[in-house]
């Protein structure tokens, strides 16, 4: 029986996650970084021959190897192209018919260029776009685009940023790739801290898109979570990479999956923290983060990632809600605050004040965060007010705020979740009551 046009959207959108870039980094190191756009063009397109093929035949036995191939054969058909434009026989044209004869070569992986630092071709190709000679913002993006498979739109929500702006960043980043000849190489140690801040902050991004989904019919996306993590202990395992601050943040996405299990309800509803069976947590996750969390204190140097792992294993070793030390993690954010002054780190800063000094201090203190065009279309900002505003009484104002937030939340369950929040607060506004009447529940950003 033929595969259902869904089942194979579905099966090619999870090798999408999974193969894009490793397919990326293979072609890429074979045909160098200036030919990045190429590597990518292969890949989408085999992506694409799997959507319109298989519905109509039967799914390859092993679709990862079908996909490498057409892109292969992709590559060389363009390569070829090529070949028959040049009427002269030039470097370029000795450097193009290396090329065309190494992707003819047998399938058989080549020798990573940098075996005993990074043993993954994934990971080596983040380390080629977060070159130095890039900005900051744009290797994050073209690396998120080119290794994790990211979406421009998706780019966007991870930066609360614009899709034309993502958009211009990965053009200039791809032509400085080129103009610049940057090679396709992993650093040599000494050369390792001067990207590894990116390479980090790629890993994060691609845990936190997972962890809290920014668009779907999904709040968790357990494979971008479980791709990160992997990706982050090859970093921590490796002599060369296993810096307190690698450490530090595999402690935190650890921390932060071992909950995965109890964060949504039978029908992928969202339940928060104090709702949750923590006999469902992981603990074997958990006692992983505490032993990489102990790794990342053997430095000096207290970086974001640190705090925010403290913070999360405040929460993960806490046996239940009501035992939660707020003034503790109150005092993790100000440092936090002072390091990270982000939107988000500002949203669950607020959130940790109104458990210590009561929802009017949180009140003020998220009206004090700068809110520009994007962050207003951020909806834990106006649920966090929302929230404050109906354990005040105010239903009025709780019933604007959570249908702000109700309307620009992205995922469905954010909006089911939403929705019955704003049905409380309109059915207590109707019956006249000026307290809540049970306790405060915490909404936080979940991304700090």
């Amino acid at each position: 029986m033929d595969p259902q046009p869904e089942s194979v959207s579905q099966l090619v959108d999870h090798l999408f996650r999974q193969e894009f870039g490793r397919m990326v980094s293979r072609l890429t190191r074979l045909l160098g970084a200036s030919r990045l756009a190429l590597a990518e063009d292969a890949v989408q397109y085999a992506m694409l021959q799997a959507l319109q093929l298989w519905p109509y035949q039967d799914v390859p036995e092993y679709p990862q190897a079908w996909l490498a191939k057409v892109a292969y054969h992709r590559t060389l058909d363009v390569l070829k192209g090529e070949r028959k434009l040049r009427f002269y026989d030039d470097e370029n044209e000795v450097h193009l018919r290396n090329q065309i004869e190494e992707l003819q070569s047998d399938d058989t992986p080549e020798t990573l260029r940098f075996p005993k630092e990074v043993a993954d071709e994934q990971l080596a190709l983040i380390f080629m776009c977060c070159h130095p000679a890039l900005p900051r913002s744009a290797s994050v993006a073209i690396t998120l685009k080119m290794v994790c498979g990211f979406g421009v739109e998706e780019i966007a929500r991870a930066f609360l940023t614009s899709d034309t702006a993502i958009t211009q960043r990965l053009v200039r980043a791809k032509r400085m790739i080129r103009d610049e000849s940057l090679r396709c190489e992993v650093p040599a140690p000494g050369q390792l801290d001067e990207r590894l801040g990116a390479v980090l902050e790629v890993l994060y991004l691609l845990f936190t898109e997972g962890y809290a989904a920014t668009a779907g019919d999904h709040l968790v996306k357990n494979d971008l979570c479980a791709e990160a993590i992997r990706l982050g202990k090859l970093l921590a395992e490796n002599s060369t990479t296993s810096q307190p601050e690698c450490h530090a943040l595999l402690a935190l996405m650890l921390f932060q999956a071992a909950r995965l299990p109890a964060r949504t309800d039978a029908l992928g509803d969202l339940l928060l923290l104090e709702e949750q069976d923590r006999g469902l947590w992981d603990k074997s996750m958990i006692h992983l983060g505490l032993f990489h969390l102990a790794q990342a204190a053997r430095g000096v140097h207290l970086s974001t990632y640190h705090l925010q792992a403290e913070i999360a294993a405040m929460h993960s070793t806490t046996e239940h809600s009501t035992r939660t030390n707020w003034k503790n993690i109150l005092d993790l954010y100000d440092l936090l605050w002072e390091k990270l002054p982000t939107p988000v780190v500002l949203i669950n800063r607020a959130v940790a004040i109104a458990q210590v000094k009561g929802p009017s201090a949180g009140l003020k203190a998220l009206k004090a965060i700068p809110v520009d065009t994007q962050l207003e279309r951020y909806p834990f900002l106006h649920a966090a007010e929302g929230e404050f505003h109906r354990q005040l009484g105010n239903f009025s104002e709780a019933e604007i705020s959570f249908l702000k937030a109700q309307q620009v939340a992205r995922t469905e369950p954010q909006q089911r979740f939403l929705l019955r929040k704003l049905e409380a607060v309109r059915a207590n506004d109707k019956e006249g009551i000026k307290k809540p009447s049970t306790p405060a529940s915490k909404w936080t950003a979940g991304r700090a």
